[in-house]
């Protein structure tokens, strides 16, 4: 049985969709359920810990507590005392401006980064643990995510809507590693690599200028510029770039996406 949390969300429904074994799905309102239920964690052989609350613009700190740190703090307390394998997701938001050191600009970047610290701390007490620091995430199911869904897909959605895309001024100088969700699920459900924390991405980013460019050759629509917002100023990432993922794969490009 393996454990998948996150499940209505974008990546994790598409791990839903991959996976053929039987699952147990946990999200947001009954997720602190399961540690009260009797012998439940005896009968899982996996833990794929994908929930969170994952907006880089949330300011509810409490909120970020409970769901980002107290629960997975449990969750993964609770694999080292039965001993389940954990495969989970960790952000490259942890990085900042500054990778490969890490610099987090926002809440959810510093739990995601509190959480890898105690994986880390703790590596030889897990049976099996992965850390998977996603990068910048697009694909099948987004609309779950709204405003913050990549731009790939929202650029999308305008230039079908509009026949116009709006992007920030400077957009030629922010560059994403952007990975496909398909790829990502792909990778986590079939690496055979040890217990580690380790970047997912393309190690391949292409400015935000250049995704509105081929988004707007594929639906014939028009790029106009605006105003950069004031609340992400010294909360957005210029440039975000994987460490080469140590496992061979054949990642998907956004103009093989887009085609």
């Amino acid at each position: 049985m393996i454990l998948l949390t996150g499940s209505k969300g974008f990546i994790g429904s598409n791990f839903l969709s991959a996976l053929k074994n039987d699952v147990v799905e946990v999200d947001f309102e009954d997720c602190f359920d399961i540690f009260k239920k009797p012998n439940f964690f005896q009968n899982l052989n996996m833990i794929l810990h994908q929930g969170a609350i994952s907006s880089t613009v949330e300011t509810d700190l409490r909120k970020i507590i409970k769901y980002n740190l107290d629960f997975s703090l449990e969750l993964l307390s609770a694999a080292i005392k039965y001993e389940i394998p954990v495969k989970y997701a960790s952000s490259a938001s942890v990085y900042g401006n500054l990778h490969p050191r890490v610099n987090p600009l926002n809440l959810y970047a510093n739990s995601k980064l509190l959480i890898d610290y105690f994986v880390e701390e703790n590596l030889n007490n897990f049976k099996f643990i992965q850390g998977f620091r996603y990068f910048n995430v697009y694909g099948k199911g987004e609309e779950a995510k709204t405003n913050q869904a990549s731009p790939i897909s929202k650029f999308s959605w305008e230039a079908q809507r509009s026949g116009s895309i709006k992007i920030f001024e400077g957009s030629d100088n922010f560059f994403r590693d952007f990975i496909f969700v398909g790829d990502v699920v792909n990778v986590v459900l079939s690496n055979n690599l040890n217990s580690g924390i380790f970047d997912l991405g393309t190690s391949s980013p292409i400015s935000f200028a250049k995704v509105a460019e081929l988004v707007s050759r594929k639906y014939n629509a028009r790029v106009e510029t605006i105003e950069f917002p004031n609340h992400l100023i010294g909360k957005y990432q210029n440039f975000t770039k994987a460490n080469r993922f140590p496992f061979t794969y054949n990642f998907k490009t956004v103009e093989e996406y887009l085609k």
